[in-house]
């Protein structure tokens, strides 16, 4: 099983990095030229989103991709490390309810809620696993069988 990672920090302008590593290490495994396009869509769409959820936390740590190729698959795994739902640590006041704080809690779950959408549209197989450490959205695609040769 090969693997290969990535690490970025969350800027916009790593993400075309990602999504170009991602499809080469995609075709590299035997995935499908047809696929290719979905494989650099979703990609690009779990990092943009890794990256927007970086920047609205604070979060400086990077964004982290892991791409393996496996027996019959290719799977990309997008993890972010911002803290899931009871995760955060510290007293947060709710959203618009601080000294001159806008609603922007609702504009940011609508923007990851759309994500999430875009790639579920994009990939079959896809699994969000979400803890105290943070996000991970893995998606997988079959590889193209070997043509068997007489």
């Amino acid at each position: 099983m090969a693997t290969v990672e990535l690490r970025f920090s969350a800027q916009p302008e790593h993400v075309r990095t990602a999504r170009l590593v991602a499809a080469a290490v995609a075709r590299r495994a035997g995935v499908d030229e047809a696929v290719l396009d979905e494989v650099r869509l979703a990609v690009g769409e779990a990092c943009s989103r890794a990256v927007g959820l970086h920047r609205n936390h604070g979060i400086t740590a990077p964004v982290k991709v892991v791409l393996t190729e496996e027996e019959k698959s290719f799977s990309v795994e997008v993890g972010d490390e911002v803290p899931g739902p009871g995760g955060e640590t510290g007293a947060a006041e709710a959203p618009g309810e601080g000294p001159g704080q806008p609603d922007t809690e609702t504009d940011v779950d609508s923007e990851d809620e759309m994500g999430l959408a875009v790639i579920s549209g994009l990939v079959d197989d896809v699994e969000v696993r979400s803890g105290a450490d943070g996000e991970v959205i893995r998606m997988s695609w079959p590889k193209t069988p070997a043509s068997a040769h007489p």
